[in-house]
């Protein structure tokens, strides 16, 4: 089984991605594949709502490492997001880059758990963590929890590391990330699939 690890960073080897190496670390102890994709300082513009990713049931138009991910995420079991805190809010890069990842390429996720990395300096880290938490709640996605919210403290790297309960955190995370993908394997053993959705039904407000 394998997880793919997104590194919203615009560095490369940062806080986040200490971070998300110790989530692969426990993942990779539990026998489970990692891969850690970073988005890289190149453009990734957002999502224009233009639907032809829905229409042609393809990645987005543009071409790019959104499309790139979409076509990994068909092969992952599971998925790790991780984020600076840039304003109480997660990087710029990596919220256009899910807007256009979950909408041209949701259904591939669906079913999948998924879990969000938070690093900060100090302050903004939950309300980043419940931010980017709402994409898999809106996509039928199990969200892995650990044994506090999913974030480290430091402002490089080394002071990264110095946050034991942060990593202490990690680790738990991707211990509970490869209990839970086991779970879900033995439950497809035994005849236990994901449930068959209804026909999805919009209401709107005004008529």
């Amino acid at each position: 089984m394998k997880v793919l690890l997104v590194n919203g960073s615009p560095h490369k080897e940062g806080c986040t991605y200490t971070a998300l190496r110790e989530v692969a670390g426990a993942l990779e102890k539990n026998g489970m594949e990692t891969e850690i994709m970073w988005l890289g300082v190149g453009e990734i513009a957002g999502c224009i709502g233009c639907g032809v990713c829905a229409k042609k049931g393809e990645g987005c138009f543009r071409k790019d490492i959104v499309n790139d991910f979409v076509e990994k995420a068909a092969q992952a079991d599971g998925y790790i997001f991780g984020t600076p805190v840039h304003y109480a809010a997660a990087s710029g890069a990596l919220t256009s880059f899910m807007d256009r990842a979950f909408y041209s390429g949701g259904a591939k996720m669906a079913g999948k758990p998924a879990a969000t990395v938070v690093s900060c300096r100090r302050g903004g880290a939950s309300a980043t963590f419940d931010q980017i938490n709402k994409y898999y709640t809106i996509n039928n996605m199990p969200v892995v929890s650990s044994q506090y919210w999913n974030q480290v403290h430091g402002s490089n790297a080394e002071e990264v590391v110095k946050d034991e309960e942060g990593m202490q955190t990690m680790r738990t995370l991707g211990n509970n990330m490869a209990w839970l993908l086991r779970c879900i394997e033995a439950g497809k053993e035994k005849g236990i699939l994901f449930p068959e959705r209804e026909p999805v039904i919009r209401t709107n407000y005004i008529r």
